[in-house]
């Protein structure tokens, strides 16, 4: 375990980011760098713990950036734009902040001299369309040039390839981390799991895209931030890349629709919307990397995790 370091997350006061978060704070100072456009933290317990420090910033800053990475041990570098909507809004910053954010970083924690790891966060995205048993060693997938829908997954693996560039180069200690449809309480902007739950517990429709055969692999909240911690802290992690995901927790997009109305005992519709922009169809990650390198094993079931979360939405002011 992690203890008495200084820890710097940029984007940390996201939905993983805080959650990750309150799992260090008591042992170590959790230094959090974030423009606060979406701000889970803020709803958080932690929020006024002595051992947090909120810098209110962007990764496009450079000088911000430095700053931020002085004299920290370890640095989860989560800050992206998030959201099919908001990358589809978006194209252009969505990839400034993945090559740009990541660049700065990667320079700031070389300034800072003494960095003993970054674990890097990517995405999922970057399988493509359709991805079953997806293993970290296959060919990553980059969409048609001109279709905003993919400048995500291709800024994402653009950052990878150049954040192990700079792991080889300049000695950096790296990990990247690939999750995989992650939810949980804390979960606010955009997402299936979240847009579900909001409309269900108001009694609204429940929009699902096309026909909702769309398959995903969904990994609660707690798992995603237990896989971080082990690519952050073991001997085995540095210089890889990791999925991160619940192969056991798939189910159509469908399905999942159906199970939220019935776990919140709603009488919401399904209604379907098609949408002309591409998707997912497939997101199914395999997991053998993570558990025979970092000993990572997913613990929360759907159902369990989707209780949980439908638990903190009656309590939020974002339900």
């Amino acid at each position: 375990m992690i203890h008495n370091k200084r820890i710097l997350l940029t984007g940390g006061a996201g939905f993983i980011g805080s959650t990750l978060a309150a799992r260090l704070v008591e042992s170590n100072h959790v230094r959090i760098y974030d423009t606060l456009d979406r701000n889970t933290l803020a709803e958080s317990p932690i929020a006024a713990h002595p051992n947090i420090e909120l810098i209110k910033g962007d990764v496009r800053d450079l000088a911000g950036m430095t700053k931020a990475a002085q004299g920290v041990d370890y640095v989860v570098h989560l800050a992206s734009v998030a959201g099919v909507s908001t990358v589809l809004n978006n194209p252009v910053r969505t990839m400034r902040v993945a090559i740009d954010g990541t660049t700065n970083l990667l320079d700031a924690c070389r300034a800072s001299g003494t960095v003993q790891r970054v674990v890097d966060f990517s995405t999922s995205e970057v399988f493509g369309r359709f991805a079953y048993n997806a293993l970290e060693s296959e060919p990553t997938s980059i969409g048609p040039v001109g279709e905003s829908r993919w400048t995500y997954a291709v800024a994402k693996i653009a950052a990878e390839h150049l954040a192990h560039a700079y792991g080889r180069e300049f000695g950096i200690p790296l990990v990247s981390v690939r999750p995989f449809n992650i939810y949980g309480p804390g979960q606010i902007g955009e997402g299936a799991i979240h847009n579900f739950i909001r409309r269900a517990l108001a009694g609204d429709p429940v929009i699902v895209n096309n026909d909702g055969r769309q398959i995903r692999s969904w990994c609660y909240v707690d798992d995603m931030v237990e896989g971080t911690l082990l690519a952050l802290d073991s001997e085995n992690a540095n210089g890889q890349v990791f999925n991160i995901g619940n192969p056991t927790a798939t189910i159509t997009v469908l399905r999942l629709a159906e199970l939220i109305i019935r776990l919140t005992g709603s009488r919401s519709e399904i209604r379907f919307v098609r949408r002309d922009y591409p998707d997912v169809e497939t997101r199914v990650p395999n997991i053998d990397k993570a558990r025979d390198l970092l000993g990572f094993e997913p613990r929360v079931s759907l159902e369990e995790g989707i209780e949980k979360t439908i638990a903190w939405y009656r309590h939020s002011a974002h339900a």
